[in-house]
């Protein structure tokens, strides 16, 4: 065998190697992703979740689902099917499950959604949301912690955004998400944040932390759900009972 035949082969043989070894370290990184974005969501290859969608309050039918919504579901099934997971959607008013049997994802504000004004007085009791007022900047207002956050239509609008377990202590140790937005497109835009940020919220809050954001969209007339700025870590104050007048 000649020396040029050799070094061709040999070159040949290394270009393999080299090949092989980025392939098998490609796949422990995706596979090491995947596992850090499955424990994260609550959604194991193989599980169950459930999608909980609420309903239009402006159509005339009470099965419509708003636009915005739907495209909040479109993108939380996308994680679903990336993780391996099924997902199972039902209307706010048809769901009789316990907290943390089933990964949840609950979306919707309470005025259109009793699932989540049930998860909001069991879980939240610092989130107070005006569903009373008439139409106008008080409608839909968060109170958290003696702060009022007001939406300004199209310019400024709020929305939470949380992860909440029930703790392996208790049994039930699957997450629930709820997007609690002053309109529609706000519920898509915190889902938006949710499934772009979510290594991100994993690092800074612990892969099975109990979280509370509170999100300003910014500008929705022209830049849709896509600015989404956090505005603070409300955990603490969200999830403790303000303390009753005496």
């Amino acid at each position: 065998m000649s020396d040029d035949v050799r070094n061709i082969i040999l070159g040949l043989a290394a270009s393999a190697v080299s090949a092989g070894f980025g392939w098998f370290v490609r796949t422990c990184l995706w596979r090491r992703r995947l596992r850090r974005m499955q424990r994260f969501f609550g959604l194991p290859a193989g599980s169950e979740c459930l999608l909980v969608v609420n309903r239009d309050i402006k159509a005339e039918r009470e099965t419509s689902v708003g636009r915005h919504d739907v495209y909040a579901l479109m993108e939380l099934a996308a994680v679903v099917k990336e993780c391996g997971a099924h997902a199972e959607v039902l209307p706010h008013d048809a769901v009789q499950q316990g907290f943390g049997v089933r990964t949840e994802f609950c979306v919707g504000g309470p005025a259109s959604n009793t699932r989540m004004a049930a998860h909001l007085r069991s879980m939240l009791p610092g989130v107070t949301v005006d569903v009373d007022a008439p139409p106008g900047p008080d409608q839909g207002a968060f109170t958290i912690g003696g702060e009022i956050y007001r939406k300004e239509k199209g310019v400024v609008e709020y929305v939470l955004l949380a992860r909440l377990t029930a703790g392996k202590d208790a049994g039930n140790d699957r997450p629930v998400f709820l997007a609690c937005g002053q309109r529609g497109i706000t519920n898509q835009a915190a889902i938006r944040y949710l499934t772009r940020h979510h290594a991100g919220l994993a690092r800074r809050h612990g892969a099975d932390a109990t979280f509370c954001l509170l999100l300003k969209v910014v500008n929705s007339q022209a830049y849709g759900p896509d600015m989404a700025e956090l505005v603070a870590d409300v955990t603490r104050t969200a999830t403790t009972a303000p303390a009753k007048a005496a």
